[in-house]
């Protein structure tokens, strides 16, 4: 009896632990939505490519398993915010108009990253996934934000993943 007492109070403490950070995850708010604009499921990919002949460009993917791509339009209202997440995968976006913001979780000084549409600044990033929480805002008071992302997880993996702030950065999501 002693022996299954102190099984089963690994058990609890793991589940309380996971409700809890659940109670902690931080979603997005009413300004910000996400629709999937198409899926499909892949294969296993192994592509190796090079230009020829100057072999002055290179893609490597090779994936072991099947694997769903997204397409996602999301748009940012003035103040909207994706909430802290992370993907199981990589996410290719593409900002289409406006501008936004991203901080990434594990930044120590919680440094802006402007992306916008309007010329000078950079309009396209790499979200790695993997665990890599960050968080995209539109810090713009009157000007709406969109954009186009491209993602490819492990096929059945749940896309989107919220996560709470990890205390480098005290971006909020409001």
């Amino acid at each position: 009896m002693k022996r299954r007492v102190l099984w089963i109070l690994p058990v609890i403490v793991l589940v309380a632990g996971a409700y809890a950070r659940t109670l902690r995850a931080n979603p997005a708010n009413a300004g910000f939505v996400g629709k999937t604009l198409a899926m499909a499921t892949f294969d296993e990919l192994g592509v190796n490519l090079h230009t020829i002949p100057a072999n002055i460009w290179q893609l490597r993917l090779k994936t072991q398993g099947l694997s769903d791509l997204y397409v996602q339009s999301n748009s940012w209202q003035p103040g909207g915010s994706t909430g802290w997440h992370t993907h199981p995968g990589p996410s290719l976006v593409i900002i289409t108009s406006g501008t936004v913001t991203a901080y990434e979780g594990d930044d120590p000084s919680c440094t802006p990253h402007v992306y916008s549409a309007l010329p000078g600044f950079p309009n396209r990033f790499v979200d790695e996934g993997g665990g890599h929480v960050h968080l995209v805002r539109n810090e713009d008071p009157s000007v709406p934000a969109a954009g186009i992302a491209v993602q490819l997880i492990p096929s059945t993996a749940t896309r989107r993943i919220d996560a709470a702030p990890t205390g480098n950065c005290p971006v909020s999501v409001n």
